[in-house]
C-alpha cells in the first residue's frame, strides 16, 4: 500500500478508505511450483504403498528421488496412513503465500531497527549489533536483506 502511495501522492488514508471500500487488492492467484508433486504422483504413491511396493520402486516409475517420496510419505502419516488428497491438502497448506515478514511480525525487533535506522544505521549494521546484542536469542535475529526490503514499510 506504501508504494501505492507513494506512486499517486495520496495520503495512507486515502489509499487504504478506496481499497477496503472496493474489496482490498486481489492477492495472486497460488500456481504450483512445477517441481512440486503433482496430486497425480500422490496418487500413484497412495496406489504404490497400498500394494507394498518399496519407496524405491515408486520414486524410479515417478522419476523422483527416493529421498523425494520418502519424505513426502514421512510427512504425511508414514506409508501405513499415507492418503493422497490428504497429503496435497497439507503440501497446500505448508506453503501459503504471502507469509508474514518476521520483521513485521515482531513488534520488540521492528521498533528496535527502526530507532537505528532513524539514527542513521545501516541495514549491515544493525543486522550484526542485532546478532551480537541478542546472541542467546534467535527471535531478535534479521538479515540486511530483510531490512532492506521492509525499510520503506517501517
Amino acid at each position: 500500500m506504501s508504494v501505492i502511495c507513494r506512486l499517486i501522492e495520496k495520503p495512507p488514508a486515502t489509499v487504504f478508505s478506496y481499497l477496503r471500500y472496493h474489496g482490498g487488492i486481489e492477492p495472486r492467484r497460488r500456481t504450483r511450483r512445477s517441481s512440486a508433486l503433482s496430486m497425480l504422483e500422490r496418487e500413484d504413491i497412495s496406489r504404490g504403498l497400498a500394494g507394498s511396493i518399496s519407496i524405491r520402486a515408486i520414486a524410479r516409475t515417478l522419476g523422483r528421488s527416493p529421498s523425494t517420496v520418502s519424505r513426502e510419505v514421512s510427512k504425511n502419516g508414514g506409508s501405513g496412513r499415507y492418503r493422497a488428497t490428504e497429503a496435497d491438502h497439507a503440501a497446500c497448506k505448508r506453503a501459503k503465500r504471502p507469509k508474514t515478514c518476521f520483521l513485521v511480525s515482531n513488534t520488540m525487533l521492528r521498533t528496535l531497527v527502526t530507532d537505528k535506522l532513524a539514527e542513521n544505521w545501516s541495514p549491515e549494521q544493525i543486522s550484526g549489533w542485532l546478532r551480537r546484542t541478542y546472541a542467546n536469542n534467535s527471535d531478535m535475529h534479521v538479515s540486511h536483506e530483510t531490512i532492506y526490503y521492509r525499510r520503506g514499510d517501517l
